[in-house]
């Protein structure tokens, strides 16, 4: 489930980490903030408070006794105080005491600590339903000053640019932190493109070897993987090359001496035997030679590049109708690749189908997902299952469909797929449910 959410990329997973730590770290500063916030807003409303309590006792303290109530009902409370002059305390039996922290809100000792003359004679606090009650006995006892406080709830997050600020900041840190990510792994993508273009090309260009220390310390190792690639494949090249110059001269040494056998059973056995050798010798050598390596990369036409495979096998087998090998696709489709290499895959496929099917059909479809599909189908009797992946091995044949009269040596398909795989793509092998074989190739658009 969580690998569904994540990001598929490194730098968006790491974005994603730092954004979620940042709001999380901003959220708690926020928080401390708020409650900071909360104690300035109490400590305030305590002295706005205090100062209108005693400023309402000593107006009515020294008011003279007639005129209190007037001037009680002409001051302005602010909002949750409210007082009466009564003969009675407002405080009653029943009721909560007032804990110390809600009269320091209150601050009845003010008036306590007054002159002798201003000093109540008595206070009394009590809470119900969260208010709370004072009643203040008038200094000369004719009465009572009954306060209700209702102290208002502290409001922390109470601001109307709280959360524009939030998401301001938030933007403005996922900004950066998707920039610093993309930045600091530009590298492994880097990394992966390389690689991936050595697939394709042992002789592509090497990676720059800049950047902080452990980035080029792996484009360093990355570029002298690759050199000695180049180097066992160009020894490779050498010594197949040297193998099949030592071989070509002794077998034409011994197709000169078969001609001279006086009896021709036997010469014509000796000489389709070297033939045969020759062939094996060729064709061992085109596979294990990567001439399609040195060749550079163009834009070609595939579409073209298979109406000439298929005339081109339709040329070489005049005994066959030419309606049997079709072409059905786009009229131009264009790639980047090596077109010799190319064409090679293509006419070892589509030889394939025509040794044993007696015709080829190439079927070239539109790009879809960065990719372009292509088959080469035949009519013929198909290959087992078991078998469809083990025809790509080297010199590996099917005795009773695929033999030496009707095939090569074993070695058309692993060479179609190895240059294939060279671009980037692949090929398979898939038997059709009305009969016959198709080749999948695949290849990136």
């Amino acid at each position: 489930m969580l690998r569904r959410i994540l990001p598929p990329s490194l730098a968006g997973r790491t974005a994603l980490f730092l954004l979620l730590a940042l709001m999380a770290v901003q959220a708690a500063g926020l928080t401390i903030h708020a409650l900071d916030r909360v104690d300035l807003q109490r400590a305030a409303t305590e002295r706005e408070m205090s100062a209108r309590l005693f400023g309402l006792w000593r107006a009515i303290v020294v008011a003279p006794p007639e005129r209190r109530s007037s001037i009680l009902s002409d001051i302005e409370l602010p909002q949750g105080l409210e007082a009466t002059l009564d003969d009675q305390p407002v405080v009653r039996v029943g009721m909560l005491p007032a804990p110390p922290p809600v009269l320091r809100m209150v601050r009845p000792d003010f008036m306590m600590g007054g002159p002798p003359r201003l000093r109540p004679r008595e206070v009394q606090a009590g809470m119900r339903f969260g208010r709370i009650y004072l009643a203040i006995q008038l200094p000369d006892g004719t009465g009572w000053l009954n306060i209700s406080v209702h102290m208002p709830t502290p409001r922390p997050w109470h601001s109307e640019t709280f959360l524009m600020a939030f998401l301001l900041m938030t933007a403005a840190a996922a900004l950066l932190i998707v920039w610093a990510t993309r930045r600091l792994t530009r590298p492994v993508r880097d990394l992966a493109r390389a690689a991936n273009a050595l697939g394709r090309d042992v002789n592509a260009p090497p990676m720059p070897e800049d950047g902080p220390l452990e980035v080029a310390t792996a484009a360093h190792a990355f570029n002298t993987m690759a050199e000695r690639i180049r180097r066992f494949v160009g020894d490779r090249t050498q010594m197949l090359a040297a193998i099949g110059h030592d071989l070509r001269t002794p077998i034409t040494r011994l197709k000169l001496r078969a001609e001279f056998m006086e009896d021709d059973e036997q010469r014509a056995k000796m000489l389709a035997d070297l033939e045969e050798m020759e062939a094996m010798v060729n064709a061992t050598l085109a596979f294990a030679r990567d001439d399609a390596a040195a060749e550079p990369s163009v834009p070609l036409d595939i579409a073209a590049l298979c109406r000439t495979v298929l005339d081109e096998a339709a040329d070489a087998r005049p005994d066959v109708d030419p309606e049997a090998f079709t072409y059905s696709g786009p009229e131009r489709l264009t790639l980047r690749g090596r077109p010799i290499a190319l064409k090679r895959a293509l006419a070892n496929l589509v030889a394939n189908a025509a040794n044993y099917g007696g015709g080829a059909r190439v079927i070239l479809s539109p790009p879809s997902g960065g990719q372009i599909h292509l088959r080469v189908v035949d009519d013929g009797p198909g290959i087992p299952v078991e078998s469809q992946e083990a025809v790509f091995q080297p010199f590996r044949r099917l005795e009773v469909s695929r033999n030496r009269e009707t095939g090569g040596v074993g070695l058309g398909l692993p060479i179609a797929r190895n240059i294939l795989r060279a671009h980037g793509g692949d090929v398979v092998l898939q038997n059709r449910p009305e009969g016959g074989l198709a080749a999948l190739v695949n290849l990136p658009a």
